[in-house]
C-alpha cells in the first residue's frame, strides 16, 4: 500500500476540491456545486469520541454495504448516489484514496432528523423502557426483557445535533421541526425501509435489532435516502445464532458492529481509573482492533453471499 492510501485510511488528503466538512468518520468534499465526494475512512467513534487508531479495511467495507443497501432499497425511495465513479472527481495521485471507500452524491437539503426504526428492545431503548415502560415516547407492553423482538418496529427519531450526542425527540417533535406531511412520510419510508432490510438480513443468519436512516430534500422537495445505510455503524447486527440463549440469559447477543468495541471501553481504565467517555480515548489493543475488523467484514460477507 502506498503512503497516500495508507494516510487515507485514517484521513484523506485530498487537495483538488474544497473540503466541507471532516465528520467522525467521513470526509466531505465539494464537487461542483451539485456533487459531494463522501470518503469512508477508517475511523471508528464510540460514544461520539474518536478513537486514535483505525480499523483497517472498515471505510471500503462501509462504502460496499451501503453501495448494497443503495441498490436493494431503491424501489422503497430513491437515494443521492449520482451513478457516477467518484474516482472521476479526483486526480490521478489522489485516485488511491478513493477507490473503494467514496460515493459521488447529489448535494440535497439535509433533513435535521435521525429516523431510528427499532425491531428489538436494546441500548437505550433497554434502558428508557426499564425506567418508563416506553421508548421516546412510544409506549409498550409490560414484561419484555433485554433484546426482545418488539411486537412490531417502532420509530424512534432524533434530533441531529452539530456536535455531541444527538437526542431523542417523540414523533410530535418531527410534526414541530418539518410539519405533518413530511413527518409522516420519514416515519413511514423508515419503517418500510427497516422491514425491507430485516426480512432480507434473516434470510442470511443476521437479525438487525435497530438502524437509523438520514434523509434530504432536492431542490424541488422530494425526499430522498442520503448519508450512510444501514452499516454496522449506523446498526445493530446481531447472529441468529446464539439470539435465543442470550435472551433467556437476559444478556446483550453478540453483535456483527462496534458493540464489541463499546463493550471494551466501558471496562478500559486511564490512570487506573474508569474512562469517562471524554476524548482522549484509551488506546485500542491490537486484538480488539483485528476483531472489529473481522466483525464488520463477516456481516459484509454474510450480507452478500
Amino acid at each position: 500500500m502506498t503512503d497516500t492510501a495508507s494516510n487515507a485510511l485514517h484521513t484523506s488528503r485530498i487537495t483538488s476540491l474544497p473540503l466541507l466538512a471532516r465528520g467522525k468518520v467521513r470526509d466531505n468534499y465539494a464537487v461542483g456545486d451539485d456533487r459531494i465526494l463522501m470518503i469512508a475512512s477508517d475511523r471508528l467513534s464510540a460514544f461520539d469520541v474518536i478513537m486514535g487508531e483505525p480499523i483497517p479495511g472498515k471505510g471500503q467495507l462501509l462504502t460496499q454495504m451501503a453501495l448494497f443497501w443503495f441498490e436493494r432499497l431503491a424501489r422503497i425511495i430513491p437515494n443521492h448516489l449520482t451513478g457516477e465513479a467518484p474516482e472521476s472527481a479526483v486526480t490521478a495521485e489522489e485516485r488511491p484514496q478513493v477507490l473503494g471507500r467514496s460515493m459521488l452524491v447529489r448535494r440535497l437539503q439535509p433533513i435535521a432528523i435521525e429516523a431510528v426504526v427499532r425491531g428489538y428492545l436494546a441500548g437505550s431503548g433497554w434502558k428508557e423502557y426499564q425506567a418508563s415502560r416506553e421508548v421516546c415516547g412510544v409506549p409498550l407492553p409490560a414484561g419484555l426483557t433485554n433484546a426482545a423482538r418488539l411486537p412490531h418496529p417502532i420509530y424512534t427519531p432524533a434530533a441531529k445535533a452539530a456536535s455531541g450526542h444527538d437526542e431523542n425527540i417523540s414523533y410530535a417533535a418531527t410534526v414541530q421541526m418539518v410539519g405533518e406531511p413530511l413527518a409522516a412520510k420519514i416515519r413511514d419510508t423508515a419503517i418500510a425501509l427497516y422491514e425491507a432490510a430485516a426480512a432480507h438480513a434473516l434470510t442470511k443468519g443476521l437479525i438487525i435489532a435497530d438502524t437509523k436512516f438520514e434523509f434530504g430534500l432536492t431542490s424541488s422537495g422530494a425526499l430522498v435516502l442520503m448519508d450512510e445505510v444501514l452499516t454496522p455503524d449506523s446498526s445493530r447486527y446481531w447472529p441468529v445464532e446464539g439470539y435465543e440463549a442470550a435472551l433467556a440469559a437476559g444478556a446483550n447477543p453478540p453483535s456483527f458492529d462496534k458493540q464489541f468495541v463499546r463493550d471494551w471501553l466501558e471496562q478500559a481504565l486511564v490512570d487506573g481509573k474508569p474512562w469517562n467517555k471524554t476524548a482522549p480515548a484509551p488506546h485500542l489493543p491490537q486484538d480488539v482492533i483485528a476483531k472489529t475488523a473481522a466483525k464488520y467484514r463477516e456481516a459484509f460477507e454474510r450480507l452478500t453471499a
